[in-house]
């Protein structure tokens, strides 16, 4: 008699828990745990040792169906820790009976805390199925500086994203109260991909947020960072309201949206946090 093989679980499953706490003057990495192809380089301190900058890896270099990525940091009371990736994220073609793809984000942090969240790009490949899912958690005194980009297809191969299924989203709240929203649905062919109400025919869109006190103070900052880096384009835009500054970039390129994420980040970052813009070294390599 035979008997059916085992069901081994399909993708891989990765989880990262990082906890940033202030020890005097520095800000140390206090606890890492990991499971799976998801880990760290050596914490450092380029600009001092109130700043912690940590850069996350993910060996295999992207995801397929069925693959689960989990990310969470918490920063402790008055900590601060810049968080950002050496490469794009990538979205691989799925596999027609699998599930899709998943990655989430979930960031706590603490009075008097703060966090930059500044990734690199994700790049849907053509029938890729994924959801991307970021949220980030506010104390009432927090800071927080983060964006997500998203490339659909790889327009400098010519690949369209006319297949496959998309859903990102990014929830951010302060003291419990949501205070910002914003969820996507864009499937391989649909009339959202080109429509002027949807995506008018780009393939690349991104938002960046920054929520401290001083924010909605650095919309003119923003504005002007924005108009020198493209002009009169309509691209992108920043709004604000409450303690909430937003990005948002809509073109045809990662490389630009970075470019001009980067832009208002060092434009605004000694106002929201006193400190001058610290490039990350691994952007230039």
């Amino acid at each position: 008699m035979l008997t059916e093989a085992p069901q081994l679980p399909q993708g891989w499953q990765a989880e990262l828990q990082l906890r940033f706490a202030r020890d005097g003057e520095k800000t140390a990495l206090v606890e890492r745990r990991h499971f799976g192809p998801l880990r760290v380089q050596r914490p450092f301190h380029p600009e001092g040792p109130g700043v912690c900058h940590v850069y996350l890896l993910h060996p295999p270099g992207g995801l397929v169906s069925g693959d689960t990525l989990e990310i969470r940091a918490c920063v402790e009371a008055g900590a601060h820790a810049l968080l950002t990736t050496p490469a794009a994220a990538k979205l691989y073609r799925s596999r027609p009976a699998a599930g899709p793809a998943r990655q989430a984000q979930r960031f706590e942090v603490q009075d008097s805390g703060v966090l930059e969240w500044l990734p690199q790009e994700t790049i849907a490949f053509r029938g890729a199925r994924a959801e991307l899912a970021t949220q980030v958690s506010l104390s009432a005194a927090a800071r927080f500086i983060g964006w997500d980009i998203v490339c659909l297809g790889r327009p400098a191969a010519g690949e369209r994203f006319d297949v496959g299924a998309l859903s990102p989203s990014i929830e951010l709240t302060r003291a419990g109260r949501i205070v910002y929203v914003e969820r996507g649905q864009y499937a391989g062919g649909q009339p959202v991909l080109d429509a002027a109400w949807g995506l008018g025919g780009q393939p690349v869109s991104g938002s960046l947020l920054c929520a401290a006190p001083a924010a909605r103070g650095c919309v003119e900052i923003a504005r002007a960072a924005l108009a020198e880096r493209l002009g009169d384009s309509a691209r992108a835009a920043v709004s604000g309201w409450d303690d909430l500054l937003v990005a948002r970039y809509l073109g045809p390129s990662a490389e630009e949206a970075r470019g001009v994420f980067s832009a208002i980040w060092s434009a605004i970052r000694p106002k929201v946090l006193g400190l001058p813009a610290s490039v990350p070294r691994i952007w230039h390599t």
